[in-house]
């Protein structure tokens, strides 16, 4: 309240001096100068009354009573911790990880303790377990990390995070989150219209990962072709296949267990070299399993593929389901942010005929994990399949419009806000925004394919120039040139990523992922998705590889 009065003086001062003699300035100029300095000291001080807690528990924060005090020093503190890992994380300096195996951190480090507490331990030590958490943990923002699809720390987006931790509501019902409720509307409503949906009623969900996402596809798609699974279960129905592509997501496996489907019912069809769904084959093993007396019901195509980053065609793969009378669902979970990019956008081209789309902000759009949302073409089918009315929750005689009511269309009861961070981050970047970021991480991955098209120590596992940013290639140690090509060299080559990767690990400067696929010995598989990597970090990553490789004896 001092500071305020202390302001508004100020405002009356700045307003008094113009006009005045020049006595009364002087005057007016020494009580400003005063009145700020008493208002930086007192800004310097806010929140710092109390520093050492040493004795303070969590008892002593609010609610508990004159807990203010504690609470803010304590918030700022964290807020410090958050603060030093941030700059960390973006300098180059720093490592991508400190690297500790499993037993190390079970027995304890420094001081670092993650043996739970019978009695309550001193906000001191809570604090000092904040920086070892972060100090032992990976730094997914540094801009040398490239192991996994989402990477990368938006500042906008962390204090949305923030702000829903703080509102810590559920989204099943308007009545406890009437703003998010509707801010995830109007973001299913524009994903709608990307997808080329725009003349339709949006429906979907924000669900936890692409995963779930898929699985809800899946469900909707069953119960849209036999509603009667609702009540009476797999055993009311035929054998009902799915086809996905050989190169598609384990997910689709995943949600066929947990449904009651089964693996052996997910067909998987074939790929060309570079991991785009073969159309004849879908068709052919569609005709098959009819032939068997099966029911096929679902296709999924992928936009992105997770390791070759591959885009499904997807006019073919519509035209076959509408042959046959097949849901098609489009796992965009990866792929979907292109499109935001009117340069790539048309890689996507035939999405919009899909029944169901996946789509992950977490990947390439960057907003902190998880944001994954799954889009329906027809609107109702989630309610219609998810709906069991608890009357607790859902009374249809409440005082507003009971649609916003959100929580019968999820197989989930609580469920997390994740819409706020990235509408937060649409208002804060716009559409052009999005569209920069990523147009900046495709042309990462357009430069990294050149280089190792022009190194002789590196080779690409296809030639073709990349459709995301995923970019696959082999480091050939010296140890192995000159050698035939043959069955022990591929047994030799296989070995070189991992043992690469595992010098990565120890020494912390870089994390690229590996993986073999089919008759290919393991290979690098680099992903662009945060926006802080730049041109300079792919040659360190190169030289990094080539340092730790060049003296490997398989």
């Amino acid at each position: 309240m001092e500071l305020k009065t202390a302001a508004n003086e100020i405002c009356n001062s700045n307003q008094m001096c113009e006009g005045e003699n020049y006595s009364q300035n002087v005057l007016l100029r020494d009580k400003i100068i005063d009145l700020k300095t008493q208002i930086k000291e007192g800004a310097e001080g806010l929140g710092h009354g109390f520093s050492d807690f040493s004795n303070v528990f969590a008892s002593d924060l609010l609610p508990a009573r004159n807990g203010e005090q504690y609470t803010e020093g304590f918030l700022l503190e964290v807020f410090n911790i958050l603060f030093s890992y941030i700059r960390k994380t973006f300098d180059r300096k720093s490592k991508v990880l400190d690297f500790h195996h499993p037993h190390q951190l079970l027995e304890g480090l420094e001081g670092f303790n993650l043996e739970l507490s019978d009695q309550p331990e001193p906000l001191e030590q809570i604090l000092g377990d904040c920086r070892d958490t972060l100090k032992y943990g990976v730094k997914t923002a540094h801009p040398r990390y490239f192991n996994q699809l989402s990477s990368g720390l938006d500042m906008v987006g962390l204090a949305g995070e923030w702000l829903t931790a703080a509102a810590n509501t559920n989204m099943f019902t308007y009545e406890i989150a009437p703003v998010f409720i509707i801010m995830e509307g109007l973001l299913i409503k524009k994903m709608h219209e990307l997808v080329g949906w725009g003349e339709l009623e949006a429906d979907g969900i924000f669900s936890p990962g692409g995963t779930l996402s898929n699985l809800y596809s899946v469900l909707i798609a069953r119960y849209k072709f036999f509603p009667i699974v609702k009540l009476k279960g797999m055993a009311s129905l035929p054998r009902i296949v799915l086809f996905t592509s050989e190169h598609s997501h384990y997910s689709f496996q995943k949600a066929s267990a947990a449904l009651g489907i089964g693996i052996e019912n997910v067909i998987a069809v074939k790929c060309d070299e570079r991991g785009k769904m073969i159309p004849s084959d879908l068709d052919e093993k569609i005709i098959t399993q009819k032939e068997n007396g099966h029911v096929p019901f679902y296709v999924s195509a992928t936009a992105g593929t997770t390791v070759y980053g591959a885009f499904d065609p997807f006019v073919k793969i519509a035209d076959i389901c509408q042959k046959h009378g097949l849901w098609m669902h489009v796992d965009a979970a990866w792929g979907g942010g292109l499109l935001l990019s009117k340069k790539h956008r048309t890689k996507l081209s035939g999405i919009d005929r899909a029944n169901s789309v996946t789509w992950n902000p977490h990947k390439m759009m960057g907003v902190p994990l998880q944001c994954s949302a799954v889009l329906f073409r027809e609107k109702g089918l989630l309610q219609a399949c998810n709906e069991l009315s608890a009357n607790y929750l859902f009374q249809p005689d409440k005082q507003y419009d009971v649609s916003y009511d959100t929580g019968d269309k999820t197989i989930q009861c609580g469920r997390h806000v994740d819409a706020f961070k990235l509408w937060l981050m649409w208002k804060a970047k716009g559409t052009r925004g999005f569209e920069l970021q990523i147009d900046s991480c495709m042309e990462n991955a357009e430069y990294l394919y050149k280089k190792l098209k022009s190194r002789n120590d590196f080779e690409l596992v296809f030639p073709d120039e990349p459709e995301h940013t995923n970019v696959c290639f082999w480091y050939i140690p010296p140890s192995l040139k000159g050698m035939p090509r043959d069955k022990e060299w591929n047994t030799k080559l296989h070995k070189v990523a991992a043992k690469i990767k595992a010098q990565m690990m120890e020494e912390g400067t870089v994390m690229v992922s590996y993986q073999p696929l089919k008759d290919k010995p393991n290979f690098f598989r680099m992903v662009f998705s945060n926006p802080a990597s730049k041109k300079s970090d792919i040659d360190f990553l190169l030289d990094e590889i080539e340092r730790l490789g060049s003296d490997l004896e398989i």
